[in-house]
């Protein structure tokens, strides 16, 4: 039954590899109008074409500037459809429909145009044919979208000239180094503070704190069970969000606006705390959250934190510089969620980035079989799809304009994604690996290769991202980096099995011990000796709590006298902290009455000496 899984997988796999041959040969190019009585300035409109049938120059000098024929009247699917004269040294612009590719192209050619622009009301898909239709046609054939046509026929009216070029793409955009340096910073410095905080609240545990700090401080422990809902949960959410997008994204926003002011406030409340202003509270009342008594600067830190997510979802759409406040909502939102979700085992750790492994390539390079359009779910629903009526994007990912000011910005999403599930994952094992150095005292040996290892991972994620030219799984490659490197950190320090199960560091830690010695009270010897024995007076020293009696009062418990003055101080400033139970006290009363006044004497003449 095992035999047949082999061949399987590899036609799969070339399967795969044939329809990504088919991709590459589909590029994305430029149409450059302008008017032919120069009153308008030229624009620049995204077109998608096959470089099999006929190539595009990649300089807009070197591509041949002809007249556009606007025929989106017809389809051009029949020599019907061809108007009188023919296209002679033209470029016929027609609708999408009613036949091939290649029979629309093949008219064109025949009555002489130099070029075709196919117009689709739907989305752009790449102009096939086939090797034989390849070599037939030497005319290139692109496709515009319909709101293109229209924009150039209110910019430029009916006598229009274009050129069609093809300008090459940087391999690598700058914006990437942003991306990287923020992705980066995010999961080190939440890794940092989720350990450290935690471990340091396990230790100052017995301490009180304000019912807020208290409220702050909660974290959740993710169990297995909780591991596998959470994972159904974001495979019904992303299926939900690819057929009602248009109805789910608001809620979506909504409920990022609310959890994105949480962690700024989460973030920024441990600086405003070291402020010496604003520190009284608000009057006596019993309004919801008020009654127990905030801080003024707290209260002001919350208004500031909602206002900063309110004015983002005014101008959300404000491409310019919106997506600077949505970055910042989103890197505290991420180190909110750092520090208060915690995984207590590398096993928890495993099992998880495992299946969003698993989750991430499926819903990228498996969905595509399955689409209409062979769009992957994820890259669908993270980009908004072409057809949503309210052009919302979910805001859930880093995101930065492209910065190469290619005119091919135009065809592809200005800005470059980074999903926030590809920081919290791997940020979540980075956390877990500084607790656990602080644990063994390892000198954060894990931490540091960890988070070295997720920048590694994420720039073979950038360079596939150059290689491939389409959306990555970047849980595909963070995935192995991270866990590996941590493995293989483990087995070389030889603390795998600690490590695995987190032995010692699931529970809570000790707090540091409080010896406090137990008071006897034996009873006192016939003879009472004048002189007190060296074990004895080591004893006092090493734990004054067994003489804690002023220098007027009567013999100690034990029957023994005082010691020298020194010791003495020393017993005083302990009889402040440590009293002796009642028993003794009793015991202390019945021997100061019932001995003789000579027992007294070396205790009077130690206290003068």
């Amino acid at each position: 039954m095992m035999a047949p899984r082999g061949p399987v997988f590899l036609g799969l796999w070339l399967l795969f590899m044939l329809l990504w041959g088919d991709q590459v040969s589909c590029e994305y190019g430029m149409v450059h109008a302008f008017s032919e009585k120069g009153s308008a300035k030229g624009k620049d409109y995204c077109i998608l074409f096959n470089s099999l049938w006929a190539p595009l120059p990649h300089d807009l000098g070197k591509a041949s500037l002809l007249q556009l024929q606007n025929q989106t009247v017809s389809v051009l699917c029949s020599p019907s459809d061809v108007p009188e004269g023919g296209f002679s040294n033209t470029i016929p612009m027609v609708m999408r429909g009613n036949c091939t590719f290649y029979e629309k192209v093949r008219l064109a050619q025949i009555n002489g145009a130099r070029g075709l622009l196919i117009v689709s009301r739907e989305r752009l898909v790449p102009p096939a044919g086939n090797r034989s239709q390849y070599e037939e046609i030497d005319i290139p054939v692109a496709l515009l979208s319909y709101a293109d046509m229209l924009d150039i026929g209110k910019s430029f009216g009916r006598s229009v000239k274009v050129a069609m070029y093809a300008p090459s793409e940087p391999v690598l955009d700058y914006n990437m180094v942003i991306i990287f340096i923020m992705a980066v910073g995010t999961v080190a410095v939440g890794g940092y503070w989720a350990g450290s905080r935690d471990v340091k609240k396990r230790y100052m545990k017995h301490k009180r704190d304000d019912g807020a700090e208290k409220h702050e401080d909660e974290t959740v422990d993710v169990s297995p069970i909780m591991i596998c809902v959470f994972v159904v949960m974001c495979c019904s959410m992303l299926v939900l969000l690819y057929y009602f997008y248009d109805d789910l994204v608001y809620g979506i926003i909504g409920i990022f606006c609310l959890a994105a002011s949480v962690g700024l406030y989460s973030c920024l409340s441990p600086f405003v705390r070291r402020f010496p202003w604003g520190k009284c509270r608000v009057p006596d009342n019993n309004l919801p959250y008020f009654h127990k008594r905030p801080q003024v600067r707290m209260l002001l830190l919350a208004l500031f934190c909602v206002a900063i997510s309110v004015v983002w979802v005014v101008f959300r759409n404000e491409d310019q510089w919106a997506w600077v406040l949505q970055d910042a909502l989103g890197i505290a939102f991420c180190l909110y969620m750092l520090k208060t979700i915690r995984l207590p085992t590398f096993k928890g750790c495993t099992l998880l980035l495992l299946v969003l492994f698993v989750y991430d390539v499926f819903f990228v390079f498996i969905t595509p079989y399955f689409t209409e359009t062979g769009e992957s779910i994820m890259v669908e629903v993270a980009a908004g799809p072409t057809d949503s009526a309210t052009h919302e994007k979910l805001p859930m990912v880093l995101k930065v304009p492209r910065l190469n000011f290619s005119p091919l910005a135009l065809c592809d999403r200005p800005f470059s994604l980074l999903g926030f599930g590809d920081i919290l994952v791997p940020g979540l094992l980075v956390a877990y690996c500084h607790r656990f150095d602080i644990q063994v005292q390892s000198s954060r040996v894990y931490f540091v290769a960890c988070t070295t290892a997720y920048g590694i991972g994420l720039l073979v994620t950038f360079v596939a991202l150059a290689l491939m030219q389409k959306g990555q799984p970047a849980l595909l490659y963070l995935v192995p980096c991270t866990l590996l490197t941590s493995f293989v950190v483990a087995l070389c320090r030889k603390e795998l099995g600690m490590f695995w199960t987190g032995s010692g560091f699931v529970k809570e830690l000790p707090h540091p011990p409080l010896v406090i010695s137990p008071v006897s009270c034996p009873k006192p010897p016939k003879e009472a000796s004048p002189l007190v024995s060296q074990p004895e007076a080591d004893e006092q020293t090493t734990n004054p709590t067994l003489h804690t009696e002023e220098p007027d009062s009567g013999p100690s418990c034990s029957g023994e006298p005082p010691a020298s003055s020194p010791r003495a101080e020393e017993q005083t400033e302990s009889s402040e902290q440590a009293k002796p139970p009642t028993p003794c006290i009793e015991e202390q009363t019945a021997q100061q009455e019932g001995a003789p006044k000579s027992k007294n004497l070396p205790v009077e003449q130690s206290q003068s000496d």
